[in-house]
């Protein structure tokens, strides 16, 4: 109940509306966007209605939100997220091996292929994690989730919001890696669905129909 009472809150702050269920199939989702800003994960999260919401954990930089205790406390208690060093990273770390066991306790992921805050809200070119988590996970669906204007909302450097209406657009799922098809190749066609969707009105949260 608190949880969605801050969903609730995070969509009227942002403009972000609520999506569907349509189907209510089990299959685990890695939800990709566009980055912009510290708020992206959180307007996917509440985008997501309540029963999706209880199982997705956000992939987030480790730096910035296990400093400060009411940071540290958000990303553990009540995101679940999923927290990754975006420096010095060492093999110990396994950023996709993390990421790959949550797909496997059931659970679903948001993460952000550019791998870092775009400046100017330009969907930057994909790092390899996406492709890499694809292979490792192939029975997961690949979902794209174009944000609007949240780096107007949250500018970089600022704590307090700015009045401007945002977006959560959730699109149909990408298919994974094909037989023969280079990674680069890959990466180009995800970061193409994504790119779609800017100008689309929203729909469902792109949940695969039943085989």
């Amino acid at each position: 109940m608190k949880r969605d009472l801050l969903a609730w809150c995070v969509r009227l702050l942002t403009g972000a509306r609520l999506s569907s269920d349509p189907d209510g199939t089990d299959i685990t989702r890695v939800y990709y966007a566009n980055h912009s800003s510290h708020l992206d994960f959180v307007v996917i999260w509440a985008a997501l209605p309540s029963r999706l919401r209880e199982r997705v954990r956000p992939v987030a930089a480790a730096d910035y939100w296990s400093r400060g205790a009411a940071r540290r406390w958000l990303a553990e208690r009540v995101f679940r997220a999923v927290l990754i060093p975006r420096e010095r990273i060492k093999p110990s770390d396994d950023p996709i091996g993390k990421m790959a066991a949550v797909l496997e306790q059931g659970n679903d992921l948001i993460i952000f292929p550019e791998g870092t805050r775009s400046p100017d809200g330009h969907v930057g070119e994909f790092h390899s994690a996406l492709h890499a988590l694809a292979l490792k996970h192939p029975q997961s669906a690949l979902i794209p989730v174009y944000l609007e204007n949240l780096n107007r909302i949250l500018p970089k450097g600022e704590f307090l919001l700015v009045p401007v209406m945002g977006n959560a657009t959730f699109g149909p799922p990408c298919e994974g890696p094909r037989d023969g098809e280079s990674r680069r190749d890959f990466l180009r066609r995800a970061r193409s669905a994504l790119l779609e969707l800017s100008s689309h009105p929203p729909e469902t949260c792109g949940i695969p129909p039943h085989s």
